[in-house]
């Protein structure tokens, strides 16, 4: 498992963005973390890579947030209210099988209904307030292809 280490805000929101630049319709991205690690900042990024304008914002309360004005839609999914079930009805499949880029955090709520290629970001906090370290599991060889390039390339551009 690929990992890197992001020692503020603005590292956070550079490496989404190279992760947008990077996916393709259909991509389906999943964050865990605990809250506040990052998990909305890293779709901001992402957000960019994928030339959305809008403003975003976690969809904690709508479950979904979708944003039409980019590159490829991205639709931006909260599952921990889904935690006592209910995915099966949202259609994700749909979302997931679509012209757009699906972000999920909270996924364990959904685990059912995953595509079996997506590729697992896992935001951890370390003692400084500002650091975390990504790890990345890909899960299907475009996603493994995605975090090779842009772990390379991080690697040889901020160390």
């Amino acid at each position: 498992m690929e990992s890197l280490t992001l020692t503020n805000r603005d590292a956070t929101i550079a490496l989404g963005k190279k992760i947008g630049q990077q996916l393709v319709a259909g991509d389906v991205l999943v964050l865990d973390g605990d809250l506040g690690a990052g998990k909305t900042t890293f779709t901001k990024g992402l957000a960019a890579g994928l030339e959305i304008p809008d403003i975003i914002k976690s969809p904690t309360f709508t479950i979904i947030h979708e944003y039409q004005d980019g590159r490829l839609p991205l639709y931006h999914m909260d599952a921990y209210r889904l935690e006592n079930g209910g995915a099966e009805d949202l259609g994700l499949e749909e979302y997931f099988d679509g012209d757009g880029v699906s972000v999920v955090e909270w996924a364990e709520f959904v685990e059912d209904e995953l595509p079996a290629d997506f590729l697992a970001i896992h935001f951890k906090r370390t003692g400084d307030d500002n650091t975390r370290i990504l790890e990345f599991e890909p899960h299907g060889q475009h996603f493994d292809q995605i975090v090779k390039s842009v772990v390379k390339q991080w690697q040889t551009t901020f160390r």
